[in-house]
């Protein structure tokens, strides 16, 4: 009989956090899990362990918080250990080769992208951004490259109209946990057939800045609209009037056209917001220090007038 096999894993974030639940409820054999140190988080910025973190010793699992898998005392825990496999989702931190060549069944990434197209940081947002209709969850072979390794196993999901990075980044992690684990059952059989990956279609998902999160109206509507869901929840989409920062979280791509930035109507169905072609009827809204309010509501604490112009600038914490 086959002994099970030994996962470690390294994770940080939620995402990850649901896959190393999938794998332990999966029946997995996890002696270490690598995530990163505790960070500053709140309004109190008090250290927070990550959701991993959490996760795993709520579980009696050990966990290691090396700043960087470089040297050899780094890496100690993770040789100790000696694990068939290494599972990584959202770590956080580049992987050397001599990680790469300790599992005797190499290392295995959870990617929220259907690869090539969106390697690297924040598939999920750029594939909204750019208007995707569909995405998915591969399971990599990992190499030296960023997001170059052999594809193991590739899962489709759609991207709705109406998505946001929050809700599409749920379904991907549950898709991610439930692709592991199929993952896991071929490779411990021997099964696994790695493809590499094919040289067209490569794109990059470069990290989100919050430089990004200035509203430009000149751009077209839809392309604002998809920005404002796929910078849902971080960083948002911000544009200032008399002063003041307003974050948008949603809205719909009206039939009207105007001086971009211009207000050209506002009440309870939403603030509509010429573009550089059509408008926005903007329903969600938040100035800084309140909480996000649908446009009536919104209105009546902060007074828009039709003429009123929203210019580019301008940022605030949520």
């Amino acid at each position: 009989m086959t002994s099970p096999l030994r996962v470690a894993f390294a994770g940080t974030p939620e995402f990850a956090a649901r896959a190393l639940r999938s794998i332990l409820d999966a029946g997995y054999d996890v002696p270490l899990v690598l995530t990163q140190p505790d960070r500053p988080a709140g309004r109190g910025m008090k250290l927070t362990a990550s959701a991993v973190k959490q996760l795993a010793l709520a579980r009696g699992i050990a966990v290691d918080q090396p700043e960087k898998l470089r040297t050899e005392e780094q890496r100690a825990r993770l040789v100790a250990c000696a694990p068939d496999v290494l599972v990584v989702a959202a770590y956080g931190l580049i992987l050397p080769q001599a990680v790469l060549d300790l599992p005797r069944l190499g290392c295995l990434n959870i990617h929220a992208s259907l690869l090539p197209r969106w390697r690297g940081a924040a598939p999920i947002h750029r594939a909204i951004e750019a208007g995707d209709t569909e995405t998915g969850i591969t399971i990599m072979q990992m190499d030296a490259g960023l997001d170059t390794g052999p594809m193991l196993l590739r899962r489709a999901e759609p991207i709705l109209p109406t998505d946001t990075t929050a809700t599409l980044h749920d379904r991907l992690a549950a898709l991610g946990g439930e692709c592991i684990v199929a993952a896991l059952g071929v490779l411990s059989a021997g099964g696994l057939v790695a493809t590499p990956q094919p040289e067209a279609g490569v794109t990059y998902a470069a990290k989100i800045g919050r430089a990004e999160a200035s509203i430009d109206w000149t751009r077209p509507a839809v392309d604002i609209e998809r920005a404002m869901r796929a910078f849902d929840p971080f960083p948002g989409l911000s544009s200032s009037l008399r002063d003041t920062v307003v974050k948008f979280w949603s809205a719909q791509v009206v039939d009207a056209d105007g001086v971009p930035g211009t207000v050209l109507a506002a009440g309870d169905d939403g603030i509509v917001v010429a573009c550089g072609k059509g408008a926005l009827r903007c329903t969600l809204l938040q100035r800084p220090g309140s909480r996000r309010l649908a446009s009536g509501e919104f209105l009546r604490g902060f007074a828009v007038s039709v003429g009123e112009r929203f210019t580019t600038g301008g940022t605030h914490a949520a």
